[in-house]
């Protein structure tokens, strides 16, 4: 099987690229810019405007869909460029195409999760047969947002939000699944193992990196608020990822967090 892979230089495109190379998988991978790897066919592709791609779908089997623009061009890349690559997934004879979301996307008012939502519909409404999975935040985006917040002193987060962050590895491993299970024709969910409180995983990331800042709650006000504390970004579903919250803090700073 040929597998194209979009977004391929990301955190999640480097997991699958991994993934698929160990299982024996033909891929062909894209980025905005030229590259070289002995073990992977790199092709230059611009989905917001559709340079490349009709020669990057050319011959394969299966796309895994994890290009996207959280920031500038996301309703080019992530709604206009998704439409673009399934109009040439389908010239192309493309059998599936896997296409990588968050959980959330369908209850938290946030614009970047309207765009996911409207690239999920675009796919959905295609004739390229189909999975989704959306999967929950990653344990690097949690870190970064927790160094984000922190930057002016104390840490600053709506301390009743709930996460649910999940390894990228393990995401990777759940799509490379799905791609030899076929087509779903819809949407499965993905989370880790453990539903964190915002403040309890701000005082793990303290106490692993041996910080004393302190916790400075800011209520997030309206909708956004509501469903984030009400759980907006986590999942029931099973199976889920084994990796802990407090396995990334010791891997990343040697401490042992909370588990």
């Amino acid at each position: 099987m040929r597998v194209l892979v979009t977004g391929a230089g990301g955190h999640l495109g480097q997991a699958v690229l991994a993934r698929l190379r160990d299982d024996g998988v033909d891929v062909r991978a894209t980025s905005r810019r030229s590259r070289t790897a002995s073990d992977v066919q790199w092709v230059v592709v611009d989905l917001a405007t559709g340079d490349g791609l009709a020669e990057a779908v050319a011959g394969v089997d299966a796309v895994l869909h994890l290009a996207s623009s959280p920031r500038g061009k996301t309703p080019q890349v992530d709604v206009l460029g998704t439409r673009r690559l399934v109009v040439a997934a389908a010239a192309a004879g493309v059998q599936h195409l896997v296409y990588i979301s968050i959980v959330g996307v369908d209850r938290v008012p946030i614009p970047y999760y309207r765009h996911k939502l409207a690239a999920e519909q675009v796919i959905a409404a295609g004739p390229v047969p189909w999975s989704v999975l959306r999967a929950t935040q990653f344990h690097q985006f949690l870190d970064d947002m927790l160094a984000t917040s922190a930057r002016l002193g104390p840490v600053i987060g709506d301390r009743a939000v709930l996460a649910q962050p999940v390894d990228p590895g393990e995401v990777a491993a759940r799509l490379a699944a799905r791609l030899v299970a076929g087509p779903l024709g819809g949407i499965e969910e993905y989370g880790g193992p453990q539903v964190l409180r915002f403040d309890k995983a701000a005082r793990a990331w303290r106490e692993a990196r041996g910080g004393r800042r302190p916790l400075l709650p800011v209520r997030i006000p309206g909708r956004l608020g509501r469903e984030l504390r009400a759980g907006g970004l986590v999942t029931e579903a099973l199976p889920r990822g084994v990796r802990t919250w407090a396995d990334h803090l010791a891997d990343t700073y040697g401490g042992t967090g909370q588990r």
